[in-house]
């Protein structure tokens, strides 16, 4: 590609022209400054972004011309063109050319379950789990309990960092000690001190200790016993039930555990969905969109971890650990952007709409959240881009062999529904 020498002077000098009727040099009048000291003192600075602006339009006219889709951004390169002209060679890549895959003979397995009386008992527990108080008790500690110590830990009779705790707080049973430790507490009431061994895995993350054995000595001071709230009006109020109506506390503890039940299997759905949409269309990826989004994933992790008060000198990120997930992104978007536009389906707005109202239907007041969204119409992007995975979700389910799996609730909430 070139651009003639000819057609970058003149438009230098237009330029030129331009700026000198608002520059300003000191011992001139606004618009009276020479073009000659104009050219002396801004010229190359000109000229720089003049070729850089004819070299831009050659290429994006050089692309339009033979119907190329621009991957990334090109690496441009100077040429010699000689003295009439400046030539340039740009390396880029284009986006693949992509089939869309046949998604009948594809098998999904759809997550089903039922929400009924169990169920919503269930969430009542835990409910009442997570308000849980706890009473000082005479007894020795047991499983559920709060227990309070002091312990110290020996490896071969020598301290080790970590191994040691001053009114260290557990809850037996909770899983955050190993089960060694928690064993060794258990029993023991308040004012009494054991010597128990404890065995760290093989697979434990501080790498010095993994597969060692350890003595420790614990002094329990206090053993609590957990105590629940009781199923009454007043645990109803606690959970935004004004009236304290059991009955209407569980219909709205049903609704709710309704609405997440339908976003898991949504989620479980829609993931098995994609899968099958990548291993039917096989794509070649441009290596510059790989690296964008591997960049875009590493900025978001950073920013995660520092918001949570992690320094990133202390924990570097390898940009190979989010290839994979970059890979996976990137075909998605590319073959999905390619469904919705091959069967037309683009999100309605009426199922924005509906997004945006199952969204506010979790807050206080939807209908002010509703119109908070409505007030500025780019806030409406995410609920948009969600009524088109929704499309394309549905569109394949159509088409693919679908069989319905049913799962107990315990493994839905849990994640193990696939």
């Amino acid at each position: 590609m070139a651009v003639p020498a000819e057609t970058i002077d003149r438009e230098v000098e237009a330029r030129i022209k331009k700026l000198s009727r608002t520059v300003r040099l000191p011992g001139f009048r606004p618009g009276k400054v020479p073009v000659k000291l104009v050219a002396q003192q801004y010229g190359p600075q000109v000229r720089s972004e003049v070729i850089g602006d004819a070299v831009q339009k050659a290429f994006e006219d050089a692309v339009r011309a033979q119907n190329l889709r621009v991957a990334g951004y090109p690496r441009i390169e100077p040429k010699d063109g000689g003295e009439s002209q400046l030539a340039f060679s740009a390396t880029f890549e284009i986006y693949p050319e992509i089939k869309l895959g046949d998604l009948g003979a594809a098998k999904i397995e759809q997550p089903t379950t039922t929400v009924g009386d169990a169920e919503v008992d269930k969430t009542i527990e835990i409910l009442r789990k997570q308000r849980v108080e706890f009473e000082e008790a005479s007894r020795p500690a047991q499983a559920g309990d709060r227990v309070t110590a002091d312990y110290l830990g020996r490896i071969a009779g020598e301290e080790f960092a970590g191994g040691k705790g001053s009114d260290a707080a557990l809850i037996l049973g909770e899983g955050r000690m190993l089960p060694d430790f928690e064993s060794g507490i258990t029993g023991m009431a308040a004012g009494t001190t054991r010597t128990f061994p404890v065995n760290f895995p093989g697979d434990y993350g501080a790498q010095e200790l993994a597969g060692k054995s350890a003595s420790f000595e614990a002094t329990v001071k206090k053993v609590e016993a957990p105590k629940l709230p009781e199923l009454d009006a007043e645990f109803a109020k606690s959970l935004g039930v004004e009236d304290g109506d059991l009955t209407k506390m569980r219909a709205e503890i049903k609704a709710n555990v309704e609405r997440e039940v339908k976003k898991r299997i949504e989620g479980e759905t829609k993931q098995k969905v994609m899968q099958a949409l990548i291993d039917s269309t096989p794509i070649e990826l441009p290596k510059s969109l790989i690296e964008a989004e591997i960049e875009r994933l590493l900025q978001q992790a950073r920013a995660d971890l520092e918001g949570r008060g992690i320094k990133m000198d202390q924990m570097p990120l390898k940009p190979e650990l989010f290839e994979p997930q970059a890979r996976r992104r990137v075909a998605l978007g590319l073959i999905v952007g390619e469904l919705v536009k091959a069967h037309g389906l683009v999100a309605t707005p009426e199922q924005v709409r509906a997004r945006v109202d199952e969204f506010a239907q979790t807050y206080e007041h939807p209908l002010e959240v509703v119109t908070w969204f409505y007030s500025e119409p780019q806030r409406l992007a995410e609920f948009e881009g969600l009524a088109i995975e929704a499309n394309v979700v549905k569109w394949i389910l159509e088409h693919a062999k679908v069989e319905n799996k049913t799962v107990t609730f315990d493994e839905l909430m849990g994640g193990k529904a696939a």
